[in-house]
């Protein structure tokens, strides 16, 4: 093999970042192509190259047997020894051959077998070294744009950013250096296909653990994110050491910090707060830069209701919905905001709604104490009937009470004293009949008494009418 075909291979490694152990296997396999083209038959090709000197030996492995079956496989024994004296039956024999003895189409289709392994080998390599970065931020150049899709130079590949994930303040102008976040890499039949992205949440948090020491260090922690592309994102940081503030090393001296990341991001607005395991607390300053009065808490719905100042209303709901929508997203709590002026008039509402004192109660309430009951209302316990109302059946009268004219007194109940019973009114079972005076007759002639005293006659005779009176 020629020194300069080895220096070739070398240069092929070294560009494509293939290892030489990888090149000298494909040059086997293209061997061994060449020789079942050229020969009919495939042989065993073992190649060894000294990359050092430039030097390379082809050989083919047969084996040592007594009778010779396949002649491109096997070899006899008397054959062999005049190779190698000291060879034994059943051993395998190495026979040098010279590519030059390959023909034309030999040569061709290991030409072809070099250049399809080598593109498989760069396929496997770029694969393997961006499968695993699924999620990482890489820095790449603005090669073209096809349409609304721009690809952009990561190294190795041109990887793919689709109009989904572009952000509406980037001009992905030709030759432009912007950091990605690589989304997901696919195997395919050609050149792997790497997706990125520049509107992922996840490209803020990369761009702080590489500005930010303590992030990547891992004593400020990034608990949440949401980020709204090309308008605002909002980050919630915490500290694994009392003595460092995590603002504070986001925002870094003068903001130097969190400035190289808007940068990176062409302006868009970033707002750090403070996590809290206090989840009131915490809402509330999700809610930057916009001061709340109170927030309550439902743990069951996961909702927080949260007042507002009245000039604070607008900046905590933010354009369009954008501040308390991106606190939402970052705290996992559904947020309504209200101002004090409409919580003051729901609560006075409430008060307007409650029932108040000495009201009639409404259809099916209990009466209030004192309260009057209603035309066909069961009376409370200790209640006095108006003049005139029939007991309930089965009630007890009250001490005192003179059953109304014409009114049948309830059964077993003691009559009151000095009652009188109606005309025609059958007495109650055990009750003595209370003696009734004779009426008065109407001047109506006395018959003499037959019997009786003296006494009784003259005042018969008293009741006469005198003489002369018609």
């Amino acid at each position: 093999m020629q020194v300069d075909f080895v220096q070739a291979l070398r240069d092929i490694g070294r560009e494509k970042d293939i290892p030489l152990q990888t090149l000298s296997e494909i040059i086997e396999a293209a061997l061994g192509s060449a020789y079942k083209k050229h020969f009919g038959a495939a042989c065993e090709i073992h190649v060894d190259i000294d990359w050092d000197s430039g030097g390379a030996a082809v050989f083919c492995r047969r084996k040592v047997v007594e009778h010779v079956e396949n002649p491109h496989t096997e070899m006899s024994l008397a054959e062999a020894r005049r190779l190698d004296p000291t060879v034994q039956q059943e051993e395998f024999l190495d026979i040098e051959m010279s590519p030059s003895e390959f023909g034309r189409i030999a040569a061709q289709t290991a030409k072809q077998v070099v250049a399809q392994r080598i593109r498989e080998a760069e396929r496997d390599i770029i694969y393997e070294e961006f499968s695993d970065r699924d999620g990482d931020v890489v820095t790449g150049v603005v090669a073209r744009r096809d349409g609304r899709t721009v690809f952009v130079d990561i190294g190795k590949v041109e990887a793919i950013l689709p109009a989904s994930e572009q952000s509406p303040l980037d001009g992905y102008r030709p030759g432009e250096r912007l950091k990605v976040y690589i989304l997901e890499v696919k195997r395919t039949t050609k050149i792997p296909r790497v997706l990125i992205s520049r509107s992922h949440p996840g490209l803020l948090r990369q761009l702080f653990d590489l500005e930010v020491p303590e992030v990547h260090e891992g004593i400020v922690e990034i608990k949440a994110q949401a980020r709204e592309a090309g308008a605002r994102s909002k980050v919630a940081v915490a500290s694994r050491q009392e003595s460092v503030d995590p603002v504070g090393a986001c925002v870094g001296h003068r903001g130097s910090r969190v400035q190289a990341v808007v940068d990176e991001l062409r302006g868009e607005k970033v707002d750090i707060v403070r996590w809290s395991d206090d989840q009131p607390k915490y809402v509330a300053a999700a809610l930057s830069p916009a001061k709340v009065s109170r927030v309550t808490v439902d743990p069951a719905t996961r909702s927080a209701t949260v007042i507002a100042p009245d000039n604070q209303l607008s900046l905590a709901i933010g354009r369009e919905g954008q501040n308390v929508r991106l606190a939402a997203r970052l705290t996992g709590w559904r947020i309504d905001i209200r101002s004090e002026a409409q919580a003051a008039q729901v609560v006075a509402e409430r008060a307007a709604a409650a029932p108040v004192e000495g009201e009639a109660p409404l259809v099916g309430e209990a009466p209030l104490e004192g309260d009057v009951p209603l035309e066909g209302e069961a009376p409370v316990e200790g209640d006095v009937p108006l003049e005139g109302e029939a007991p309930v059946e089965g009630e007890a009268p009250v001490e005192g009470e003179v059953p109304l004219v014409g009114e049948a007194p309830v059964e077993g109940e003691a009559p009151v004293e000095g009652d009188v019973s109606l005309e025609g009114e059958a007495p109650v079972e055990g009750e003595a009949p209370v003696e009734a005076e004779p009426a008065q007759p109407e001047a109506a002639p006395a018959e003499p008494v037959q019997a009786g005293g003296a006494d009784e006659a003259t005042a018969v005779e008293a009741n006469e009418p005198s003489p002369g009176v018609e």
